[in-house]
């Protein structure tokens, strides 16, 4: 089997995923154990993929992660690992769908832009007082 790369986005988020067919399951993200990646939460976010892909699953991932916040870089990681799997079996893209569609199809949502005279909000307006 040949080496599997793939990319994921979230926000401004960028990860690039290699997957390597013959391992021992060991996943690292920028040269760390997953085990070893704060916060916790995001741990189990980045590992949905492999638990819905079942234990037997044994491959490697490497996984390269830079921009935004520690969420979005998560669900970046999640969705090159996610796309990484379905790569090297097609059997995972319906069960992937099925449980949630975010796991192969990137979320393009932006924050937005920051207007003049919002007092560094996207929305808000200065009061207006007539008296």
């Amino acid at each position: 089997m040949k080496v599997i790369h793939t990319s994921g986005k979230r926000k401004s988020s960028v990860a690039r995923a290699t997957l390597y067919p013959a391992g021992t399951g060991i996943i690292r993200i920028n040269s760390l154990v997953l085990d070893h990646w704060n916060p916790g939460m995001n741990q189990l976010k980045v590992r949905e993929p492999i638990l819905l892909a079942g234990e037997g699953l044994k491959v490697d991932v490497r996984i390269s992660v830079h921009g935004g916040g520690v969420s979005s870089q998560a669900e970046a990681c999640r969705l090159a690992l996610a796309r990484a799997l379905v790569e090297f079996d097609k059997k995972l893209e319906k069960t992937f769908l099925e449980y949630d569609r975010q796991l192969l199809v990137a979320d393009v949502r932006q924050r937005e832009s920051r207007k003049p005279n919002t007092h560094g909000k996207a929305r808000s307006k200065r009061q207006k007082s007539y008296r």
